[in-house]
């Protein structure tokens, strides 16, 4: 079971009170009335489908409201950041994945 604390509402919340929003960072195209067919596949469809750490989105769907981001590995599910919206995800974990 995968357990995620909100950094907003500070409340911890298991996967069946979370709603996944895919991994993150994907670019919604900047101007949708003039994307491209190509754009538009692989705003929706193509993603890195990785084994190893992500970086993930997720909604505090049962609690606050508010979308966050995850670091999580996809295999353990164990979690390396969980951080707001507005925040970068470090760069340090990578540096360290690669040390392991």
């Amino acid at each position: 079971m995968i357990l995620l604390r909100c950094p907003y509402c500070r409340e911890m919340r298991s996967e069946a009170e979370l709603t996944w929003g895919g991994e993150a960072g994907i670019m919604r195209p900047a101007d949708p009335a003039i994307a491209s067919d190509t754009e538009w596949t692989e705003y929706l469809f193509m993603r890195t489908n990785t084994k190893g750490w992500l970086q993930e989105q997720w909604c505090c769907s049962a609690g606050c409201g508010q979308w966050f981001k995850v670091e999580r590995h996809t295999v353990s599910h164990q979690i390396r950041q969980i951080l707001r919206f507005d925040e970068a995800f470090s760069d340090v974990t990578i540096a360290q994945e690669g040390a392991a």
